[in-house]
């Protein structure tokens, strides 16, 4: 027999044997008995869930403070796309009009996030029982006589204009988000999140528009 052949046999020989082996399943795992508990609120005692019942998970409560933040700072917000909305017609200045292009964007989203938060907590998102003027003393807001300056100025006039009044604006959401850090009860966790990104968002705008309009006073 030949070297090869013989190899061949062997190989065969092998096959052969393996094939006749029959490979024993691993044996499952065994299966978790342990109690799951269901803690309960406080004062209250917790359940054992029943095999196959998931554990509750209760989203944390807001409060009237974090409601009326939300509210009002979808007004802010609103005013502050009022004002971009004059710049097209107002200026060819190409840093301005970029600049509130991204502004309109980003307020646009924060103002479908605040809307979003009130909807899936129930809340309506204006407040039915409001005067209709009752927004108008919030930090930074610009008065009508303001406003009514802002849309009459063209050029370079509205530029200088434009970004010391949105200065203003950010500014005056900067408090509003640290009061609402600041009070007794406000600030709910995913409400917080949003207020922190608003916040460095905000703080980002005013270090580039005051670095615009210091280039354009010297």
């Amino acid at each position: 027999m030949t070297p090869v052949v013989a190899r061949v046999s062997v190989v065969l020989v092998i096959a052969l044997a393996l094939t006749g082996c029959t490979a024993t399943p691993p044996e499952p795992r065994p299966t978790s008995t342990a109690p799951v508990v269901q803690l309960g609120a406080p004062g209250e005692d917790g359940r054992t869930l029943a095999p196959g019942e998931e554990l509750e998970v209760t989203p944390e409560a807001h409060t009237q403070t974090d409601v009326v933040f939300v509210r009002d700072m979808l007004h802010h917000h609103a005013q502050a796309l009022e004002m971009t909305g004059y710049v097209e017609d107002r200026t060819s200045d190409r840093d301005i009009r970029l600049l509130a292009e991204r502004m309109r964007i980003s307020q646009e989203d924060e103002m479908v996030q605040l809307e979003t938060w009130l909807q899936n907590r129930g809340e309506p998102v204006r407040d039915p029982d409001a005067a209709h003027d009752e927004h108008t003393l919030m930090p930074g807001m610009l008065t009508p006589e303001q406003m009514e300056a802002l849309e009459a100025a063209e050029g370079e006039d509205f530029d200088t204009l434009f970004l010391q009044s949105m200065i203003q604006h950010h500014q005056g959401a900067l408090v509003m988000i640290t009061e609402l850090f600041g009070s007794a009860d406000g600030a709910e966790a995913e409400l917080a999140q949003l207020a922190n990104h608003f916040d460095s968002d905000q703080r980002i705008e005013i270090s580039r528009m005051t670095s615009m309009l210091a280039e354009r006073s010297g």
